[in-house]
């Protein structure tokens, strides 16, 4: 039995129109609900292609980088199958689904987000006698566009050099790529959540040793934690963010020895505090400092379109050097939903 997919033209141009991603457009053009209760069901229109050519890009029987260039049509999606493979290097181990409320997926660089900065009377819960006038909430657009920067590496080699380079093998590279353009993006988040997204809204710092908080400037205490904690009503702190400094300062903590934590992090590698929050460690937080935020108010991830490759280069086996890159920026959404705790 023959399938549409079988005969899908596949040409270069694919990869260039504006607002639209390779994937999609052969989505387009060979929509996976058509393969209810066939052998493909299950695939995306970029699988059933990999398929009809017989190329194997996972595991030990998997093939050669060259076997992408054996036709004309074969070589267009080796751009998608890199694409894929670098965004799958981006999302393994990120902590950024669990520190963004929201992501925006926007095709341009000049970007606005919106804002809801009530006043002290604005927050008050008054109840509404009948016939009396309701609360407002007003949203605005920020006054300041939300900055969009471009992260990426240069992939130098040559055809000549991967071609016979296994593609299980030659993934673990990309998914380096990856996971290296997925750090940068998240040294961009976490920077826009200390000092703002240039709409003058940076966290509010709190240092150890002075009101509210207690202790001594350069150790860390469960009451310091506490005192934080009670700053972000009517927000929870229900993440924490932290370096490896303040990490062992923390597992140093008898309170963060209690045998249900550990048991915890032990079965699942996920550890929570006492006070009910995901302690998240990366090597992107600056030293001597901790971020506590409302992960469902705190921050916007705005993407502009997917990982982008120089597909020509790709494609034509002209691979000396070919640009992997992917654009993103955030923008805070209630300035009160992160604080920073400064150690010392």
């Amino acid at each position: 039995m023959a399938y549409h997919y079988e005969n899908i033209k596949l040409e270069k141009g694919m990869y260039n129109r504006a607002g639209s991603s390779f994937s999609k457009i052969l989505e387009e053009m060979d929509p996976s609900e058509d393969y209810r209760g066939t052998p493909a069901e299950g695939l995306d229109a970029f699988q059933r292609q990999l398929k009809r050519f017989d190329i194997k890009v996972k595991g030990a029987g998997s093939d050669m980088v060259e076997k992408f260039f054996k036709t004309s049509d074969s070589a267009v999606l080796f751009p998608e199958f890199v694409s894929r493979v670098v965004r799958q290097g981006m999302e393994e181990e990120s902590i950024l689904p669990a520190i963004t409320a929201t992501v925006t997926n926007f095709e341009g660089m000049d970007y606005r987000s919106i804002a809801s900065v009530p006043t002290e009377k604005e927050k008050e819960l008054k109840r509404v006698e009948e016939g009396g006038a309701i609360p407002a909430t007003t949203i605005r657009t920020q006054e300041n566009l939300v900055r969009l920067h471009k992260r990426g590496r240069m992939l130098v080699a040559s055809y000549e050099a991967i071609r016979f380079q296994r593609l299980d093998l030659f993934s673990v590279t990309l998914r380096q790529i990856g996971a290296y353009i997925g750090r940068m993006h998240l040294q961009d988040a976490i920077r826009v959540l200390c000092d703002g997204d240039g709409n003058k809204n940076p966290a509010k710092v709190y240092s150890i040793g002075t009101q509210p908080i207690s202790g001594t400037k350069g150790t860390l205490s469960y009451d310091a934690l506490l005192e934080f904690w009670s700053q972000f009503d009517p927000y929870t702190m229900n993440t924490i963010l932290v370096g490896g400094d303040v990490m062992l300062k923390l597992l140093k903590l008898s309170e963060f020895q209690n045998p249900l934590t550990g048991l915890n992090f032990q079965g699942t590698g996920t550890l929570t505090t006492p006070l009910g929050a995901t302690l998240l460690r990366t090597s992107a937080m600056p030293t001597g400092k901790l971020i506590g935020l409302d992960k469902g108010y705190a921050l916007e991830q705005i993407c502009a379109g997917d990982v982008l490759v120089e597909y020509d280069k790709l494609i034509d086996r002209q691979m000396e050097r070919a640009a992997i890159t992917s654009i993103s920026g955030f923008a805070k959404l209630f300035t009160e939903a992160s604080r920073v705790l400064e150690i010392g």
